[in-house]
């Protein structure tokens, strides 16, 4: 039985941007072969298990030739394969995915196209250049600045008379032959233009000048590709309608720390204040299945307070609950304390409402709390992470007994290690927790000092704070509420009065 293949537009670069029906075709794939400018986000995904293969392509840099792309994209369908085919912007602007739909075509093969946003639109937008505007233009033209070698060159004396949008997209290289052409056949050299160098990611910046000093300033500033070309007078409205550069961390570049599942949340935050969000985990959480936990939940009934002191707290904590054959109806008796909004979201997500929760998100304000509340006849049982503080338990064994039981542990990730270049563009680095600082400190080495003389560490609170001093490291910023959303704010607040 042959399969089906689906030609998907990605967008821009912002993978936000992709549709509903693109999203739903990555979602059910079992094979995706995807180009440069699909954004890493979207490999995230896709199901469990399926065949990733990169064919992308720059300039003369081929990984693939496009007869073999079509190839593979007909072998992958022959074995019954559910295949998307991920392109920048749209399949058929300039994304030769109307050649790769007639080999399937040819082929007998069922394909379907789901468009994207190109890049000559939405591209232009996140630079706050709209493609027509009644005041200034009320066509566009989109051109291609890269033709085939045997292809007939453009008419450029019709081009230069076009009194709309000009947008050459994959033209940074022949700008220079660009620019000649349009002025060589009339176009005004004090036309504005402007070029958008990866366009509606965080790596977005954009070049306003006129078409005669273009090439002078773009190779001066060094532009490179993927970068979107537009000349005419909508490029005015640009000051007025970015929105992008007005970001308050527009220009910051952020690596954040945070095990790569739990770091979602952070990452969106500081994107959508406009900062280069670099993904460098350097833990990742494993659960520990033992028989003090079994134990635990086989005798739950025996408890009366249970501290929770985190989100992963929560959530390993009812997998062994239901592995045990037991639900939330199970823990009805209990008194219920947690450390932060977010693991008072999690519990409360499972049914149950945290009696107690206190305004500062450490050990030493459970206790205020707990302390009063607290007798002799009470049994207390605090699920958490290997190796955490040991305070709560100390205190609390003072007045009566007490189960700590480790239910996960954070472990050294070095999957998404960062280069040095990539170091030395780095701004601030967030960290979340303890583990994170011994991690980075243990990954990085030597490097990790280098990297944290230059860039600010932000602490999500005191814990974490007191041991990045234990690292060496004595200036730092902390989250006055400690928890993700507060090391947002922390960072707004620093940019901000350094402004």
């Amino acid at each position: 039985m042959r399969g089906k293949v689906y030609l998907v537009g990605a967008g821009p670069g912002d993978f936000e941007l992709m549709t509903i029906k693109g999203l739903s075709a990555l979602k059910k794939a079992e094979v995706l072969i995807y180009d440069r400018l699909a954004s890493p986000e979207y490999l995230k995904m896709v199901p469990q298990g399926c065949e990733l293969i990169y064919v992308g392509k720059k300039a003369s840099e081929h990984t693939l030739q496009q007869s073999e792309i079509n190839d593979l994209l007909i072998e992958k369908a022959n074995e019954g394969k559910c295949v998307v085919r991920l392109k920048g912007g749209d399949p058929y602007v300039f994304g030769r995915g109307g050649e790769e739909g007639e080999a399937l075509y040819e082929k007998g093969i069922d394909f379907e196209v789901i468009p994207g946003i190109t890049s000559a639109i939405g591209g232009l937008a996140y630079a706050g250049i709209p493609i027509t505007h009644r005041d200034y233009a009320s066509s566009f033209h989109v051109i291609t600045g890269h033709l085939k070698s045997d292809e007939r060159d453009h008419d450029w004396q019709a081009i230069a008379g076009y009194e709309g949008t000009l947008v050459f997209l994959m033209g940074l290289s022949n700008l220079s032959k660009i620019q000649e052409h349009l002025m060589h056949f009339g176009k005004a050299g004090s036309t504005p233009a402007a070029v958008v160098e990866w366009a509606t990611t965080p790596r977005q910046r954009k070049l306003i000048s006129t078409l005669e000093n273009l090439t002078d300033e773009a190779e001066r500033l060094q532009f490179q590709s993927p970068s979107i070309i537009v000349i005419g007078d909508v490029v005015n409205a640009h000051t007025a309608l970015d929105t992008w550069s007005r970001k308050p961390l527009y220009g910051k570049t952020v690596a954040v720390t945070r095990g790569r599942d739990q770091a979602s949340g952070l990452v969106t935050e500081l994107r959508e204040q406009g900062a280069v969000v670099v993904e460098t985990p350097t833990i990742s959480i494993s659960g520990i299945e033992s028989d003090a936990l079994l134990n635990a939940v086989d005798h739950i009934k025996e408890y009366s307070h249970l501290i929770f002191t985190s989100v992963n707290g929560v959530q390993f904590f009812f997998k062994a609950l239901m592995k045990a054959g037991k639900d939330t109806r199970s823990l009805g008796h209990l008194i219920c304390t947690v450390i932060g909004s977010a693991t008072y979201e999690a519990l409360l997500q499972r049914g149950i409402k945290a009696d107690y929760m206190p305004e500062t998100y450490v050990a030493e304000s459970v206790w205020q709390i707990l302390e009063p509340v607290l007798t002799s006849n009470d049994k207390v049982l605090i699920p958490r992470a290997k190796g955490a503080r040991s305070f709560l338990a100390d205190v609390i064994s003072q007045v009566c007994p007490v189960d700590e039981v480790a239910l996960y542990e954070a472990l050294p990730d070095e999957s998404s290690i960062m280069d040095r270049k990539t170091q030395s563009r780095i701004d601030f680095v967030t960290f979340t927790s303890s583990s994170t600082v011994k991690h980075f400190f243990e990954i990085y080495g030597q490097e990790a000092k280098t990297l944290l003389s230059h860039a600010l560490a932000v602490s999500i609170g005191p814990i974490t704070t007191e041991t990045l001093r234990k690292f060496g490291v004595d200036h730092s910023i902390e989250a006055e509420v400690f928890t993700t959303a507060g090391i947002t704010q922390a960072l707004l607040k620093e940019v901000k009065n350094h402004a």
